[in-house]
């Protein structure tokens, strides 16, 4: 068996010149075997495969669906975030213009409740003038006092009118706890119960805004 053995061995012989070195040629076979060392260098040209080179495995459809649901559900709350916000913006843009017009229209409130009783005092002085004033009394001066009063008066509530302060006349009207105060009741005589039958003192609003209640005695009924 030995033998045997070594005679197949000694079939094995170099072969050069048409063979590249290193390489065995079997009698009677056309296969070529390469070496060891040949493979390595076949191996270090060829250099380990770059594993960020590998094909990723694309997404599968579940996973896209999945994807796009969660990316549609984001837009809709970005909208919906968007819109609040907007609408929001648009309520303080709208609040803050009242409050500029407002601050317009009643920043002399403080103003004119002051003026007012100055027009209390100049009315009540033109009535006393009146009074004085009649015919039976010839004094031109006294006369002429009542006609400045009075020309005073109408330019004051000219002005007044103006700037939209106006005086309420609430005689006859039904009584409004928000325009008037109650200072008294009268017997309704040819009036209607809870109108207004007097006034004591004038009332007056600014661009349709109470600055000064009217002082004012209510009809009631009268019990016998």
């Amino acid at each position: 068996m030995a033998a045997r053995s070594l005679r197949r061995f000694g079939t094995l012989l170099p072969v050069c010149g048409s063979a590249r070195q290193g390489s065995l040629h079997f009698r009677g076979s056309p296969c070529v075997f390469s070496t060891a060392a040949q493979q390595r260098s076949t191996g270090d040209e060829c250099g380990p495969e770059d594993p960020h080179d590998e094909p990723k495995h694309p997404l599968s459809d579940c996973a896209l669906e999945h994807k796009a649901i969660k990316l549609e559900e984001q837009v809709r709350d970005l909208t919906e975030r968007y819109r609040k916000a907007l609408a929001d913006s648009e309520n303080v843009r709208r609040r803050t213009q009242k409050f500029v017009e407002d601050a317009k229209l009643f920043g002399i409130q403080s103003f004119c409740r002051d003026l007012v009783e100055v027009a209390d005092i100049l009315e009540k002085t033109a009535e006393s003038a009146a009074g004085e004033a009649e015919p039976s009394n010839p004094n031109p001066a006294l006369k002429k006092i009542y006609e400045g009063l009075s020309l005073i008066e109408a330019k004051l509530q000219s002005v007044f009118a103006k700037h939209g302060l106006q005086k309420m006349n609430p005689v006859g009207g039904r009584y409004d706890p928000y325009d008037h105060e109650i200072v008294c009741h009268v017997p309704a005589e040819g009036m209607q119960p809870g109108t207004v039958a007097l006034v004591t003192q004038d009332g007056y609003k600014l661009h349709g805004r109470t600055i000064r209640h009217a002082l004012v005695g209510v009809a009631v009924e009268s019990q016998e």
